[in-house]
């Protein structure tokens, strides 16, 4: 197994959560590529959003997530993190990518509506359009898929994906 585990996925797919789970049960670190975003700018991504746009957005996305140099972490990234292949490439330099996939009706019912969880999207977008153009991206850059049924549990998510990595 590489040194990192890094999850991949739309929102709400639980990079976070079983990251974070996945992370105790190796012993290893866990980070959040939105919380370095957060720390290295100062301010809430929807600030961030809302000053530089979705562009600015994914610059200062893809500069936190090159600042990372770590070992043995677990490493759940923004949904956006796929539109940049230098980010992208960087971090399949630093370990195993991993995408977290949810067929699309979970994804609806775990996210409620988009706007007010706060996913990037352009406004004119609808979810469905967003899941379709970032499936084939998260597939491209992906060394494993793990495959989410409505009935999994974080534990039942992290044990499956341990079990994959040996």
């Amino acid at each position: 197994m590489k040194t990192n585990i890094i999850l991949i996925g739309m929102p709400s797919c639980g990079k976070s959560t079983i990251g974070r789970r996945l992370a105790a049960m190796l012993g290893y670190h866990f980070i959040d590529t939105d919380d370095i975003i957060i720390q290295q700018n100062g301010r809430p991504l929807r600030d961030i959003i809302r000053l530089e746009g979705l562009d600015g957005f994914r610059c200062r996305e893809e500069q936190a997530i090159c600042s990372v140099n770590t070992e043995s972490t677990v490493i759940a990234t923004g949904g956006s993190a796929v539109y940049s292949n230098k980010a992208m490439s960087h971090l399949q330099n630093m370990g195993t990518v991993v995408y977290l996939a949810i067929p699309f009706e979970t994804l609806t019912r775990r996210i409620g509506d988009p706007v007010k969880r706060g996913v990037k999207m352009p406004p004119t977008m609808t979810l469905r359009e967003l899941y379709d153009e970032r499936t084939p991206l998260y597939e491209s850059y992906a060394s494993l898929t793990v495959e989410e049924a409505m009935d999994d549990t974080v534990e039942s998510t992290a044990i499956r994906l341990m079990q994959l990595l040996k």
